[in-house]
């Protein structure tokens, strides 16, 4: 698929999204790791994200994930997933957006807890729009795209994406808006802190 027919069909900013994701570097030395005879887990974020009781996944981008045969897109990402205990609910976070100690959109959009505009459709994908991010694989259709790893409990992981590069899980973004917990708390888990925490 050629980049001009994907900035056809999509707005401006999905396009730098899409244009980013598929052109720009995906922020992990971890994966380099991996690819070397190592393991992302060993790297600091990954060890970051075991030692607070994550498990880290490699995942790869993927378009047509809703039927029909999956394209395998070149991008590669490690994220760190979390399982709630009580009722199995899950979030994840890219490792780089983790383990950064400075600002990111990703971060900065969790926390504040923005509620969502009026939304069509997948309201988390939406949502993640409406803050500046994006989750969709060539704009809005019917084929689906997003992050897959075949032996994990979520297949195809809808992760939305902001113009740092700074990722974070669109469900798990979308429910914290309403103060819903998906997996565990990232406030106090992402080391960049909280900057609309109350001062004590």
């Amino acid at each position: 698929m050629r980049i001009s027919r994907i900035a056809a069909g999509a707005g401006m900013a999905t396009w730098m999204a899409v244009a980013s994701l598929l052109l720009g570097s995906t922020g992990l030395s971890g994966v380099a790791a991996a690819s070397k005879g190592g393991s992302v887990e060993n790297t600091p974020p990954g060890q970051y994200c075991t030692d607070n009781g994550g498990v880290v996944e490699t995942r790869q981008a993927a378009y047509n994930t809703n039927g029909g045969p999956i394209l395998r897109l070149a991008g590669i990402r490690s994220f760190c997933r979390w399982t709630s205990k009580s009722d199995g609910s899950r979030i994840y976070v890219a490792l780089d957006t983790l383990y950064t100690t400075n600002p990111s959109l990703a971060a900065l959009a969790y926390y504040s807890q923005t509620q969502p505009g009026n939304c069509t459709g997948n309201p988390a994908s939406c949502y993640c729009s409406l803050l500046g991010g994006t989750d969709l694989f060539g704009g809005i259709n019917a084929a689906g795209g997003g992050w897959i790893k075949n032996n994990s409990v979520d297949r195809v992981l809808d992760a939305c994406i902001f113009p740092d590069n700074s990722t974070i899980d669109s469900w798990g973004l979308f429910y914290h808006s309403a103060g819903i917990v998906r997996g565990i708390d990232l406030d106090g888990i992402l080391r960049y802190p909280n900057p609309y925490a109350k001062k004590h």
